[in-house]
């Protein structure tokens, strides 16, 4: 019967990593704790997904990964005896209003902050603070989300509430001169 059981817990488990099982709902059913209207393109939750918290309004690209396991103590384990059977584990925690960037990895025992934006490719590990941008490998500081917002402001677009046929055209129609080559 256990025998059984571990097949179907198998076959279960490639079925929610499919790409038929939306990313949200694969998260909860791995035990991953979030709040209200967050959005994962990510299935990456590492090894105890049950040790990441993720407040309201957190947003992932693709790639990104959870790692609450330090698969290095490998080594350290046949290096003495004495640690054979550790391990080195520590929860993940992510504030409200959260966006982490394509392909980012965040390690064992981070704390992420509210209102932080984590760039594309970084690895993140410790502590990020509230209204920041970090970037980077390892993830550094860059500035305050209001120096963000201040720098970027002339190049925000309206296309939220356009559907794709009219942000098609609006962008197009935006960014012709690049389009052509005449920058």
């Amino acid at each position: 019967m256990k025998f059984f059981k571990l097949i179907f817990n198998k076959i279960y488990r490639k079925i929610l990593e499919s790409s038929f099982v939306h990313p949200n709902q694969y998260a909860k059913s791995r035990g991953v704790r979030f709040g209200s209207h967050c959005s994962f393109r990510t299935k990456q939750f590492g090894s105890e997904p049950y040790l990441i918290k993720m407040g309201d309004y957190v947003a992932t690209s693709v790639d990104v990964s959870f790692v609450t396991h330090d698969g290095a103590v490998s080594v350290i384990r046949q290096y003495d005896e004495k640690y054979k059977k550790i391990d080195l584990i520590k929860p993940i925690n992510i504030g409200n209003n959260v966006f982490i960037g394509w392909g980012a990895i965040i390690m064992p025992g981070t704390t992420i902050g509210d209102n932080v934006i984590v760039g594309a490719g970084s690895v993140v590990k410790g502590e990020l603070t509230n209204n920041s941008i970090y970037a980077g490998v390892p993830a550094k500081y860059i500035c305050s989300l209001s120096e963000y917002i201040e720098k970027n402001e002339p190049l925000f677009l309206q296309t939220k509430h356009l559907n794709i046929v009219e942000k098609k055209k609006f962008l197009v129609e935006h960014f012709t001169q690049q389009l052509q080559g005449n920058i």
